[in-house]
């Protein structure tokens, strides 16, 4: 059974919470004990009807105020399915968290209250799909019910957003709009008479539907060495295994292999995982390779298959960052680029712009703060070979760390 991964993202109070607690209401997935603790605690805070958004907002601040601060991953299946949903906040302040909580996602769901139609923050998810090429965008126009289901206002709003997409550089799949009331489950999971005029598939109708490949399978193969395995006992005195998760394409047993950087090549004598040997092994699996010869390997070597093409080895990285820091970033400022396994030292050479994503224009400044989302040149210390994210997302990606707190200071996409 595949699993369909999803974001959530919206304005403050725009219902993304009740959104996926009506989903796991309306699919059965909620526990007997679980349901009568949900509607114990909508009594406390005095509510004569069960809120199914205290499903996902589980911090104790979160409850106080009504909203969502953390990213928070939510599992439910279906027949057909089964589903993670990162349903992230949707305050300005809390960006950096919807942007981590949206990076492995498949599908993002952009919730727009009915009443206010499209604001700040629906600019800047859209823009953050389409920075990080999440290939199914839905929009969810929520709370039908507070504007008498009217499929004037639906259409008002739809013809609004249409308006985004030229001059953006979303080149994913046909947008989707669905009319929604979270709150009493019209057109979430079934199709209801309030919103008759709609003539499309409900929400988890749609989500069952969606087709999806595993697109990191069809870049070429990067496999980034995490650990050098050398037991040393009697039984395994000679063996020396490379442990990791494969990035993107494949690997079987018998491919020429080419270890960066230092050139060497060797074939693939075998492929295990968990104890079995495998002829083959894809993208997302993590398994231990061994080589037919002793050549020079450790952790941070990146194995490529030779005959495809090799990542660049970059000492100038160009890319495009989220700033996640509470102190400014400016140029001449060292970080440690973290891409994969490997932390190279790096040296902030250039911004060369930040993006406004409400227009999405960008600007020149000699500073990024918070939450700014911006292009930027970075100087290593050694060659980093990485991918354009456009080309192989999964290995086109890496954080900045600051060296003396270790605190994660950035999120980068290589250009």
């Amino acid at each position: 059974m595949d699993v369909l991964r999803i974001t959530t993202s919206g304005s403050v109070d725009d219902g993304k919470s009740t959104l996926i607690g009506r989903l796991l209401y309306d699919t059965k997935s909620i526990t007997q004990d679980k349901m009568e603790a949900l509607q114990a605690a909508s009594k406390r805070k005095g509510l004569d009807f069960t809120d199914l958004s205290l499903l996902t907002d589980g911090l104790i601040a979160e409850r106080e105020q009504g909203i969502t601060i953390d990213v928070a991953h939510i599992y439910f299946s279906t027949p057909n399915r089964k589903y993670i949903i990162a349903d992230t906040p949707g305050h300005f302040e809390y960006t950096r968290n919807m942007v981590t909580g949206a990076s492995t996602a498949q599908v993002s769901l952009i919730l727009i209250d009915a009443r206010k139609g499209i604001v700040e923050q629906t600019y800047r998810h859209f823009f953050i799909a389409c920075m990080l090429r999440i290939p199914h965008l839905v929009v969810c126009i929520n709370k039908m019910d507070l504007v008498e289901y009217d499929e004037a206002r639906y259409n008002q709003i739809v013809e609004d957003f249409q308006q985004l997409l030229p001059g953006s550089f979303y080149d994913g799949t046909e947008v989707k709009f669905i009319p929604i009331s979270s709150l009493y489950g019209e057109n979430v999971v079934a199709a209801t008479e309030k919103i008759g005029w709609y003539k499309g598939l409900p929400l988890l109708e749609f989500l069952e539907q969606i087709q999806f490949d595993r697109n990191d399978r069809n870049h070429p193969a990067r496999f980034p060495i995490q650990y050098v395995i050398r037991p040393k006992t009697e039984q395994f005195h000679d063996f020396r295994g490379f442990a990791g998760k494969i990035a993107s394409g494949s690997f079987a047993v018998g491919d020429t292999i080419v270890s960066l950087p230092n050139e060497q090549k060797s074939k693939i004598k075998s492929i295990e995982k968990f104890g079995e040997q495998l002829p083959q092994a894809h993208a997302g699996e993590s398994v231990v390779i061994t080589l037919e010869d002793e050549i020079d390997i450790s952790r941070g070597n990146l194995l490529v298959k030779e005959g495809q093409a090799r990542p660049e080895g970059f000492r100038e990285v160009k890319a495009q960052i989220c700033w996640m820091d509470q102190q400014k970033l400016t140029t001449g400022k060292t970080y440690l680029l973290q891409h994969g396994p490997t932390r190279i030292k790096s040296k902030v050479q250039q911004i060369s712009s930040v993006t406004e994503v409400t227009t999405n224009r960008t600007e020149e400044k000699s500073e990024m703060g918070l939450n700014d989302i911006g292009r930027i040149v970075l100087k290593t210390a050694q060659p980093v070979f990485a991918d354009t994210y456009q080309s192989n997302p999964a290995n086109g990606t890496f954080i900045l760390v600051d060296e003396f707190s270790n605190a994660t200071v950035a999120v980068g996409f290589v250009e």
